[in-house]
């Protein structure tokens, strides 16, 4: 199913590099694609990305929801290297963290290490990139709150918009930047890069999308239902599939019928379950939920899981921008062949990929930063190497 991506005609004017402010005229929609709603100094910061900024703020800034197309508003960060900008302005990145949590206070914007992105930053910093770091939709405490205040995780087409709106938003608040941009995140944030590489080509037609990196991504999930039904979940898997459904009952509050999904200690415990602030308590909660606090209902709800599932898993269309995929053979949550199913119909609609397995590492051991050097590279003009057809030779379906 091809995404349907959204052609903004509203004029951007507000959101290109000149002069220093971050003032809107008076023309522009407060509604446009990443206009600013506040910025704000960033102080409560970890030493190590304290010392590599010479800048960071917070920022709220509109964007989109991927389900019914209406504005939400989104908080994040940004941040400055301390490095002169070059000839033609600082290129931005746009980092898409990985999952943290469902609740508000979850949001990187909301924690001294970004929630553990901030050694990514530092590295994208000291290699010269203004940074940006979408919270998504619903995480965070944007300054101007809307109906949208849930965040709807795994939905890819909303943390595609939230991407590319950050790096319009980081735009219009950095003097001195250019409209060449590169993302890049692991998991979650693998997903919502990967889904911006996606929409870039009508959504984001006012910048320059050079290459996106997404590492251990959250491509496809079919295995989170059928594994439900099976009963064969593991417990980083029941967190993921319960915060997923907990977004679907967000997103489709009238459609979507929960307890098909849940019952018994899921039930009871189900906020403890989705929070972010006690792994452990999370995961021994997890651990002991049994096969059918968890398992679909009945056929049919599982036919309605599945219907769901296939909105979001990628690909959902054909990519613009070269892209660097890394996914890991002891990945707890996507099996490796569930990604390279996601690979191979991603490389048959014509995607140019270069793909790298990493057999015996665990999805977190597949981190944002191991790509920088390949964003580099991108950066410079390096061709990109495309390997879909070796991949599909060997992996045919």
């Amino acid at each position: 199913m091809v995404r349907v991506a959204v052609l903004l005609s509203v004029a951007l004017a507000g959101l290109t590099a000149c002069g220093g402010s971050p003032t809107q005229g008076p023309a522009e929609d407060p509604d446009s694609a990443g206009h600013i709603v506040s910025e704000a100094p960033l102080d409560n910061l970890v030493p190590a990305l304290r010392d590599a900024s010479a800048q960071a703020k917070v920022m709220t800034y509109a964007s989109r929801n991927g389900v019914n197309d209406a504005v939400s508003h989104v908080t994040g960060t940004v941040f400055v290297p301390k490095v002169p900008p070059p000839a033609g302005g600082f290129p931005v990145v746009a980092l898409g963290h990985s999952a943290t949590g469902t609740s508000a206070d979850c949001a990187p914007s909301l924690s001294p290490d970004l929630r553990g992105e901030a050694t990514t930053v530092v590295a994208l910093l000291n290699a010269g990139y203004v940074v940006a770091v979408p919270d998504y939709q619903g995480l965070g405490k944007p300054a101007k709150p809307d109906d949208y205040d849930f965040h709807p995780y795994l939905d890819s087409t909303t943390a595609g918009y939230n991407v590319i709106d950050a790096v319009r938003a980081a735009r219009a608040i950095v003097p001195n930047t250019s409209t060449s941009w590169a993302a890049l995140g692991a998991r979650e944030g693998g997903q919502a890069t990967w889904a911006a590489n996606e929409l870039i080509d009508n959504y984001g037609y006012d910048l320059n999308l050079v290459a996106i990196a997404s590492l251990a991504p959250m491509a496809n999930i079919d295995a989170l239902a059928d594994g439900a039904m099976a009963g064969t979940l593991n417990t980083d898997q029941k967190l993921a599939y319960v915060a997923y459904l907990a977004a679907l009952k967000d997103q489709y509050y009238y459609d979507f019928e929960l307890d098909d999904y849940r019952r018994g200690a899921a039930q009871e415990n189900w906020d403890a379950l989705l929070g972010c602030n006690d792994d452990a308590q999370r995961k021994s909660l997890a651990d002991k939920l049994s096969a059918d606090d968890l398992r679909p209902a009945n056929s049919e709800a599982l036919k309605t899981l599945r219907g769901y599932v296939q909105k979001t898993n990628l690909p959902q269309g054909p990519t613009k921008a070269p892209m660097y995929v890394i996914y890991a053979g002891k990945d707890s949550v996507i099996p490796a062949a569930s990604t390279e199913r996601a690979l191979t119909e991603a490389c048959k609609m014509g995607d140019g990929i270069q793909i790298a397995f990493w057999p015996d590492a665990t999805r977190e051991q597949v981190q944002p930063a191991a790509a920088v050097g390949w964003l580099n590279d991108r950066m410079k003009s390096v061709p990109a190497a495309n390997d879909c057809a070796a991949f599909t030779a060997a992996h045919p379906r």
